[in-house]
């Protein structure tokens, strides 16, 4: 087994920030140490992946390498027994796909910690349909149920609805009973987001109109938010008394533009989500609930599958903000 070839996509720095990338044969020897040796069968499209994959700065410090911060397999072997051989399992976020080979290779070696068993009512196709963006909604989600918001309360709002954390959001609210509200700079996929659940959607020009005011009208009684910056400055300035705001990306900006107001004067509550180094309790709980009572039927019915090379031309889209949804990444071409 250890002198076993693998394919996986390779990124390479030719020049000093000129990247190739190419499937390459990779020998499990290989791989970095660790107790857990998953032969991959699906990985999924992220936005981490995309910057990985082109070179860009913030992700991946070392090249050549793997990308893929998702993968879902079975288990070869694990040699602190936290799993036994044969086992599905799911391994998203710590640093795989970052400096540590990824899910774009069939193989990937790690620490056992990073991984979660498989939960029965999904496929490993479906759980890559959900990936990291589906566990980063599912947290969110908790968080706002932790802090009381229930489907009674009123609308919830989710920032930058057409991504793939977005979208997830607004398909496992709709299947929990909230009235959701979706917010996207892409308002010709209005019909794709309605279809996802969405009770209304808004154009990010007519959210974003007259934000630079102080507090804005009251409306959501919990935000989803995957934007930051002066998305999510406007969503906290017009929530609800005592509503609950969640903050997962940075696409829009790493800054707030904000005041103190809507904390002090409405009680409004903003919370973090990280989906990368959450505790493997919080992982099984939402994975579990992804698999049952907020399973999102809709979005698992439009996850497109592609091979690892098709992947190419889907790096630069979603960079560029083209893409919408989730892509599952087929490690098994031809099966």
């Amino acid at each position: 087994m250890a002198a076993e070839l693998f394919d996986a996509l390779v990124v390479e720095e030719e020049a000093p920030g000129t990247f190739t990338r190419q499937i390459k044969k990779r020998s499990i020897d290989e791989l970095p140490p660790g107790e857990l040796l998953v032969r991959v069968r699906s990985s999924s499209l992220n936005y981490k992946d995309a910057l990985s994959a082109l070179g860009r700065p913030g992700v991946t410090k070392n090249y050549p390498h793997t990308p893929g911060i998702d993968a879902a397999g079975e288990v070869v072997s694990c040699a602190d027994g936290a799993f036994r051989e044969g086992e599905k399992v799911i391994v998203t976020g710590y640093d795989l796909g970052m400096n540590t080979p990824g899910g774009y290779g069939q193989y990937i070696r790690v620490p056992s910690a990073w991984g979660v068993r498989l939960p029965e009512a999904l496929s490993l196709k479906e759980s890559m349909a959900l990936g990291t963006a589906g566990l980063t909604a599912g947290l969110s989600l908790q968080k706002l149920v932790q802090a009381g918001v229930r489907p009674e309360h009123g609308e919830i709002l989710v920032t930058g609805a057409t991504g793939g954390v977005g979208s997830v959001a607004v398909a496992i609210l709709s299947q929990a009973g909230y009235q959701v509200v979706a917010v996207t700079g892409k308002i010709e996929e209005t019909e794709y987001l309605t279809g996802l659940g969405a009770r209304q959607v808004l154009s990010r020009e007519a959210f974003l109109q007259n934000s630079d005011r102080p507090l804005l009208k009251e409306r959501w009684a919990g935000v989803i938010d995957v934007v930051g910056g002066p998305m999510l400055a406007a969503a906290i300035k017009s929530a609800s008394y005592g509503g609950v705001v969640t903050c997962c990306g940075l696409a829009g900006s790493a800054e707030l533009p904000l005041n103190v107001f809507p904390f002090i004067l409405r009680g409004v509550s903003l919370l973090g989500v990280d989906s990368a180094q959450c505790p493997s309790a919080a992982r099984n709980e939402v994975w579990q609930l992804l698999a049952s009572d907020w399973k999102p039927q809709r979005i698992l019915a439009q996850a497109q599958e592609v091979p690892l090379a098709e992947l190419e031309e889907r790096f630069h889209a979603m960079l560029k903000g083209e893409s919408r949804g989730r892509t599952v990444v087929n490690l098994d071409p031809g099966q």
